[in-house]
């Protein structure tokens, strides 16, 4: 995830499964006009950011476990964020630093951590 866009995957440990949704955020760059001043566009900025992650914690609390990874500060913001939340307390959020990874190694990378081997460490 970064902070326009998050791919949201449910990984069925019983069948090696994952099912992949991705959910995005579109900042509007072309919001500064001459008119518009900095405050009121950093206010604007951070509404849009706030309501990604609601939509983002709207999803993740249904599951059980959940790890956040990406490249960007993104995902320490909304585990922060959710952390706050007492509908997350059950919750157990682990948040791993990744690279830029492609959807295939986005895929790996989930597999491996959920994977029955991790389990037993």
């Amino acid at each position: 995830m970064d902070h326009s866009n998050a791919h949201l995957m449910e990984y069925n440990s019983a069948e090696g499964e994952q099912n992949v949704t991705a959910l995005s955020l579109t900042h509007q760059e072309n919001d500064h006009s001459a008119g518009s001043s900095e405050n009121v566009i950093h206010n604007k900025q951070h509404h849009q950011q706030s309501e990604y992650y609601k939509k983002l914690g709207e999803a993740i609390k249904n599951y059980n476990e959940v790890i956040l990874f990406g490249p960007t500060t993104a995902k320490v913001e909304l585990f922060n964020t959710l952390k706050t939340d007492h509908r997350f307390e059950d919750i157990k959020i682990e948040v791993q630093q990744a690279d830029k990874l492609t959807e295939n190694q986005q895929h790996a990378f989930v597999k491996e951590y959920f994977s029955p081997a991790k389990s037993n460490n």
